[in-house]
């Protein structure tokens, strides 16, 4: 085949594009994933304890399917299963860290974790110097809008806290820390 070519399936001048109307939407596309999948999304995205039947009604499954799911991802040790009636699951806070540290070390040499965690705390040096305070949890909205407008403020606050979770994540992979679902605080 010549470069010029045109490549089999690729429409030629002339022929009419395709009925984009025809294709399945992004959402029928993520709901005929295998039921583990989309389970493990849902869950990922529990921010409170939530009933069965409200968590087989996002992962577009029944009820049982999503108990037999959910009991499994207990035992895995991604969900809390908390007793009660009706039973409600929560995702795992420890284990979605010590998951998160493991991809971490997986992702990056010991060297490129120390280089990200040391650009990391730089950053975070950078937030204490322009607020004056140690931790975003200090900075006063009022007393800081005046320098600029209360929603630059809160997304430089809420970078801060998210450069402290990355900061704390990194510092777990440098350890070594987090095996068995132990993380701790950066110590910065």
């Amino acid at each position: 085949m010549d470069v010029t070519d045109t490549p089999e399936g690729i429409p030629g001048e002339g022929e009419e594009p395709p009925n984009f109307d025809d294709w399945e939407s992004p959402d029928e596309v993520l709901k005929a994933g295998p039921i583990r999948e989309r389970m493990l999304d849902v869950i990922v995205q529990l921010r409170e304890p939530t009933k069965v039947s409200s968590i087989a009604e996002r992962v577009d499954c029944d009820t049982e399917t999503a108990r037999d799911y959910l009991q499994w991802f207990a035992e895995m040790g991604i969900v809390h299963e908390l007793s009660g009636r009706p039973v409600r699951y929560e995702r795992n806070e420890s284990y979605l860290k010590w998951h998160r540290v493991e991809q971490l070390r997986q992702q990056y040499s010991e060297a490129e974790i120390v280089e990200q965690l040391t650009e990391t705390l730089d950053a975070m040096e950078a937030y204490r110097d322009r607020f004056g305070v140690e931790s975003p949890d200090e900075v006063s909205l009022v007393d800081a809008s005046r320098e600029g407008s209360v929603e630059d403020i809160w997304e430089e606050v809420s970078n801060w806290k998210s450069l402290e979770e990355r900061a704390t994540l990194l510092d777990a992979a440098r350890r070594d820390e987090g095996r068995g679902g132990r993380t701790g605080r950066v110590d910065a």
